[in-house]
């Protein structure tokens, strides 16, 4: 292959006319300026989009005009395509990020041959296709193609109609701070394989593309393989930061939370082969017809994920999610609302503050750290039992008890019976390992009934409703330990029998005569259930969270703006279930 070409930022003797829905724009090499009335008809219109009237000093406001859309996204393109760097990011927003975006797209991701090709406004955005060639060193050369889009913003300074710049308008993969590189793969790639060793592709199981990912990123060098040349998305470096909510207090009840992805760590992801690596090969705990099944079930619901796992070995047979883009079923960190109540009824029973057949509060409203709390509805039960509350779902019952519970109380059960909060999980895939941080007032009360600032996700949930059903915490695991001799996280301390007792009793009667009775149906008589929502900031429908066991089998799932739990979440769980039975 020839010496590698690098298109010069201003080399504008080279610039190619932009391709604009089978016109071809005129590039004005001297003054820059694209002939907006040639591409798309109508008045003289100025580079900036404003008409050219008198009055030139006045700055523009109000909403953007098509012209004025159509016209920056061509400055903009244009610019790009034929080199000149600096011209393109003047016409963004914030044209110092976007030089270095659109350098690092040239020069890191050797991409040259750039060809723009804008489609239909919608609005003031506008999708464009890119068409270009990927070469390095001695590799042969290989075509790229993708969509991308962006939007036209006004600036509030001078009126001037730009666009708006973020990372994804040269890739859609591409989040603040990421970068597209071509170069030996950092890692040699995996051949991932299921538990009775089937190969495990995105293209078969589409959820599994960020798992495969991180097993990638983790085993690469482990696995044995050997590293080729390729285009990729190379992450930004994670902050690993936890935030807690800062709900505001109110006089009612309103004890919700802001949806919140802690640890966002995203495995790098290849784009293009430009020569094959030669892949090692990785043997998971996955079933390849529980993962089917969890595919299948997720996909009908917009924001649903799911994990299933085996509470005696902690194995993790399935993991889906809707959004294939991000992995909340393992990453996630959602509120979990009610299922929380499991936790916290482990804490009650072993602090003498509840007993599944003993009488126990539950009012139509109960106050705690100036918050009025309530539960659904408004309901209450007169003389009834805790198992009668649990079953119910009942809030109060929870919050009357927060007067008799030190701040941290329940942040030392989580962690040191559920093994929850430590951050000290070893999957072989990156996860979040729930949350639950001391607070007090009304947010320690909220956090009895998973909200306040306590965090979650389905592999943390699945994990919680194993723990009560064997009495044991078992951390769940994708790739046993023996691969890589890496040890599994581990209680400090194990559940009582007594408790383990009464909270299967609560599961078990909440599964067959109680909210869960309904989906749960035809699973028992070893089974156990708990139904969720959790109300989120901002959002109309709550949250729908559901978990539950049936024999050797544990699940549990989220379905966001879902609502109900027993109602969203809940037949995903039970599908997993019936499938595994």
């Amino acid at each position: 292959m020839g010496k590698r070409r690098r298109v010069a930022e201003e080399n504008s003797s080279n610039n190619r006319p932009l391709v604009v829905g089978g016109l071809i724009a005129a590039v004005v090499v001297g003054g820059g300026a694209v002939g907006a009335y040639a591409l798309f008809g109508g008045g003289a219109v100025a580079e900036d989009g404003s008409s050219s009237a008198s009055g030139a000093d006045a700055v523009k406001t109000g909403p953007l005009s098509a012209a004025e859309v159509r016209t920056a996204a061509t400055t903009f393109l244009t610019a790009w395509q034929g080199g000149s760097v600096t011209k393109a990011a003047a016409a963004t927003d914030d044209a110092v990020a976007a030089k270095a975006a659109l350098t690092g797209f040239s020069e890191d991701g050797h991409i040259t041959d750039v060809t723009l090709t804008p489609g239909k406004r919608s609005g003031d955005a506008v999708a464009f296709s890119v068409k270009g060639t990927v070469s390095y060193k001695g590799t042969a050369d290989k075509p790229l193609a993708y969509e991308s889009s962006l939007t036209v913003v006004r600036n509030a300074k001078d009126g001037k109609p730009l666009v708006g710049w973020k990372p994804s308008v040269v890739h859609p993969d591409l989040g603040e701070g990421d970068r597209l590189v071509t170069g030996e793969a950092g890692t040699p790639p995996v051949k991932a394989l299921d538990r009775d060793g089937g190969e495990l592709t995105a293209a078969e199981y589409p959820s599994l593309g960020t798992v495969l990912d991180g097993l990638r990123e983790k085993y690469g060098k482990e696995a044995g393989g050997k590293a080729g040349i390729e285009l990729r998305v190379v992450r930004a470096k994670s902050s690993e930061s936890s935030k807690s909510t800062d709900a505001s207090k109110a006089s009612t009840v309103s004890n919700t939370s802001k949806n919140e992805d802690a640890d966002k760590k995203v495995p790098d992801k290849t784009l293009l082969e430009l020569s094959k690596g030669t892949p090692g090969t990785l043997k998971t705990t996955l079933s390849p017809s529980l993962q089917k099944t969890a595919e299948q079930q997720v996909s009908a619901k917009k924001g649903a994920s799911v994990v299933l796992l085996r509470p005696s070995t902690g194995e993790i047979l399935a993991v889906a999610n809707s959004n294939p883009n991000f992995n909340v079923a393992f990453q996630g960190s959602l509120a979990p609302g009610s299922t929380m109540k499991i936790v916290t009824s482990a804490l009650l029973i072993e602090k003498g503050l509840a007993s599944s057949d003993k009488p126990h509060p539950c009012p139509k409203y109960e106050t705690y750290g100036g918050w009025k709390f309530q539960n659904v509805d408004k309901f209450k039960i007169d003389g009834g039992t805790f198992k009668a509350s649990f079953g119910a779902s009942c809030n109060t019952a929870f919050i009357s008890q927060a007067k008799k519970l030190d701040n941290d109380s329940l942040t030392k059960e989580t962690q040191q019976v559920f093994g929850l909060g430590l951050n000290n999980w070893s999957v072989g895939v990156p996860t979040f390992d729930g949350a639950v941080p001391v607070q007090s007032d009304a947010q320690m009360a909220a956090s009895l009934i998973g909200q306040g600032g306590v965090r979650m996700n389905p592999l943390n949930m699945a994990s919680v409703v194993a723990t009560a059903k064997t009495g044991v915490f078992k951390q769940p695991y994708l790739v046993a330990p023996s691969v890589d001799d890496r040890s599994l996280a581990t209680a400090s301390r194990t559940m009582s029998s007594k408790v383990q007792t009464q909270l299967r009793e609560l599961l078990q009667y909440t599964a067959a005569a109680g909210s869960a009775a309904e989906v749960m149906a035809g699973l028992g008589p070893d089974f156990g259930a708990k139904t969720g929502s959790a109300e989120v900031d901002g959002q109309k429908k709550p949250n729908g969270w559901f978990t539950a066991w049936k024999g050797d089998l544990a699940s549990a799932g989220v379905v966001q703006q879902g609502g109900r739990g027993g109602k969203s979440a809940g037949p995903i769980v039970a599908a997993l279930l019936r499938a595994g039975s």
